[in-house]
């Protein structure tokens, strides 16, 4: 009951934000502006104020709204897209180029769990709660976890409330899980064994960490998630290299 209960006030948050984020995409409210105010916005959605505050930490997580003490919440305006070096956005169909960037991830994904764990928020952390159950149904569905894999490595990044996670992750988008580039790479076949039931078990690791306000547990969760990713494409190639070897 309780589960539920908290995943139907992330949905209720995540309408709020939306509905808000959209508006000020929209430039509704320009930057400046200040947003209605608490019990306005309780009125407007029909919805508790824990759910209201939720929602404008959120927004104000991803610098688009700022707090002041006494007077209101204000918009900063929409957050303008930055660009990454092509190395980062150009498609390829090299495995090595999958080991290359598991290990980037490494660097920057190790400490973002970290961070997670020391700084989301009850909404951040109900979402990777239903991250994960969505890829639990996919799973026993039998269907294609690749979104709700790059779903949950994206709320984790959001939990760090450092726009900057979230920006890399999403500028690099679904590439950053390997199986999909790897299919590309292999013309759309993947030959190698489902994962998805390890997959998960790894990213429930994760979460538990988070959950538990754990930094150094979430850190080495996600370091192990990301080296089997590794080693299981440096895998592939070691064969490949020792026929070479032979000719």
């Amino acid at each position: 009951m309780a589960v539920e209960k908290l995943k139907d006030r992330r949905t209720r948050t995540s309408r709020v934000v939306d509905a808000l984020r959209a508006q000020i995409d929209a430039g509704d409210y320009a930057p400046g502006d200040k947003l209605p105010t608490e019990p306005v916005l309780v009125e407007r959605f029909g919805f508790s104020r824990t759910v209201i505050r939720e929602a404008i930490a959120a927004l104000r997580a991803d610098g688009l709204v700022e707090s002041r003490q006494g007077v209101g919440v204000f918009v900063l305006g929409p957050r303008q897209r930055e660009t990454l070096p092509s190395l980062f956005l150009e498609a390829t169909d090299k495995i090595s180029d999958i080991i290359e960037e598991l290990e980037l991830r490494l660097g920057i994904e190790v400490e973002a769990a970290g961070l997670a764990a020391l700084r989301s928020s009850p909404a951040q952390e109900a979402e990777i709660q239903a991250q994960i159950e969505t890829f639990q149904k996919l799973v026993e569905a039998g269907e294609s976890t690749d979104n709700a894999d790059f779903d949950f490595h994206m709320a984790i990044a959001a939990a760090t409330n450092n726009e900057r996670f979230k920006l890399f992750l999403s500028h690099i988008g679904q590439r950053i899980i390997p199986r999909v580039k790897f299919r590309r790479a292999m013309g759309g076949i993947d030959p190698l064994p489902n994962r998805d039931r390890q997959l998960l078990a790894e990213h429930a690791e994760v979460a538990e960490a988070i959950w538990n306000r754990d930094p150094e547990r979430a850190r080495d969760a996600m370091r192990r998630h990301l080296l089997g990713g590794i080693k299981r494409y440096r895998a592939i190639i070691r064969p490949a290299a020792r026929v070479e070897a032979a000719d």
